[in-house]
């Protein structure tokens, strides 16, 4: 263990991280660190600075809207890390360098569309449709939105449909073994900050027993959103429809702010309130997380000791290479053969040692004579 590894400081909430294809991200600070498994079995790491404008305007660092400011700055940050991530991967190794630029301007085309078809998608699917369909529910069931109790009861139901869409939608997507398997490395994320936060020594061993479930984590914060429209859209008193719909958009930003305030305040208070609070947001990790590897924990840790190198700065990531075996599952080998590992054996030292079997020798008839003068064969194993 380095030295200052052994100096007990509150680690609580001085890393975050997020989970990239291949590989994980960890942040501190203004220093954003990633570390990718690159298809021959090594780890690579990168690190970079991302600057939050909350620094320079203190306007930004007010609560509510520091939450709004951080929200932004994670799909930022997000968008950014998966795109380095992607070039970091450089899944065909013969490309030029021109190519690569292409490449990357392609990539970053792509993933700009995708943020925002995926930011529209978010509102259908968690504002309009649930929005409709409640209404219709209503227009079945033949309840008067105006009537006592009534308003509440199309609120809470709308929510239900809400929450329905979404675990519906993760349970979809985690049927995607490229998506399982980055849940995988979501896990291994989250248990290795675990094993930061809590002060043990930082090994795959210690990791392996920590949580996969964190009250920080992104999937927790959309939860609390969900909750949270939920209870502000009983408070919204007009009927489905255009007027309704931009309602809900303008209160995004102040459900924003607070789901970030009540997540940095359980990520720093554990007590039977923010245990009871967060469970519905853990619960749902159980889908977003995996277990993972023990080489997925590898560049999880790679990713925490190169974003903090002040209490590792004897680190170095040529212990964490594997072999293609047990790197077969990376996106880059599916698909390709890889030859299974030969065991490898010790060059005999004895006469005795030739006896050993092994699949790996070769049978061989030597002839050799008694004290009698008789000759006779012997079958023994020739190492290659």
């Amino acid at each position: 263990m380095d030295k200052n590894h052994s100096n007990l400081i509150n680690r609580h909430n001085m890393v975050g991280g997020q989970a990239v294809i291949e590989g994980v991200m960890m942040k501190k600070g203004d220093r954003v660190a990633l570390a990718v498994r690159k298809e021959d079995g090594s780890v690579e790491t990168k690190t970079s600075e991302f600057k939050s404008p909350r620094k320079k305007l203190r306007i930004l660092n007010k609560p509510i809207i520091r939450g709004i400011v951080a929200f932004f700055e994670s799909l930022a940050l997000s968008f950014r890390t998966l795109s380095q991530s992607t070039e970091m991967l450089d899944l065909e190794e013969d490309k030029k360098k021109t190519d690569k630029k292409k490449g990357s301007f392609s990539t970053f085309l792509i993933m700009t569309i995708s943020v925002i078809l995926g930011l529209l998608l978010a509102v259908l699917l968690f504002t309009v449709v649930p929005m409709y369909v409640t209404d219709f529910l209503v227009n079945t069931i033949k309840l008067d939105p105006n009537a006592r109790g009534h308003f509440i009861i199309i609120a809470l139901c709308e929510g239900v449909i809400k929450i329905a869409i979404f675990i519906a939608y993760l349970l979809a997507v985690s049927l995607m073994k490229d998506i399982r398997r980055t849940f995988e490395y979501h896990g291994a994320e989250h248990k290795a900050i675990a094993c930061f936060e809590s002060g043990h020594e930082l090994t795959v061993a210690n990791a392996r027993k920590c949580t996969r479930f964190h009250p920080r984590c992104g999937t927790s914060f959309l939860f609390v959103m969900l909750i949270l429209s939920i209870l502000a859209s009983a408070f919204i008193p007009l009927e489905a429809g255009l007027g309704r719909t931009v309602v809900k958009l303008l209160l995004l930003p102040i459900i924003m702010g607070i789901g970030y305030e009540y997540i940095m305040y359980a990520g720093k208070n554990e007590n039977t309130i923010t245990r009871i609070l967060s469970a519905p947001g853990l619960w749902m990790q159980r889908i977003t997380t995996r277990e993972p590897s023990d080489d997925q924990l590898q560049v999880a840790i790679c990713a925490i000791k190169t974003a903090v190198p002040e209490l590792y700065p004897r680190f170095d990531t040529s212990d964490c290479t594997i072999s293609l075996e047990k790197n077969r599952d990376h996106i880059g080998n599916v698909g390709k053969k890889i030859m299974r590992e030969k065991p490898i054996y010790q060059v005999p030292k004895t006469k005795l040692d030739l006896y050993f079997k092994s699949a790996e020798c070769n049978e061989v008839k030597v002839p050799a004579e008694t004290s009698s003068g008789k000759t006779v064969t012997f079958s023994v194993k020739k190492y290659r």
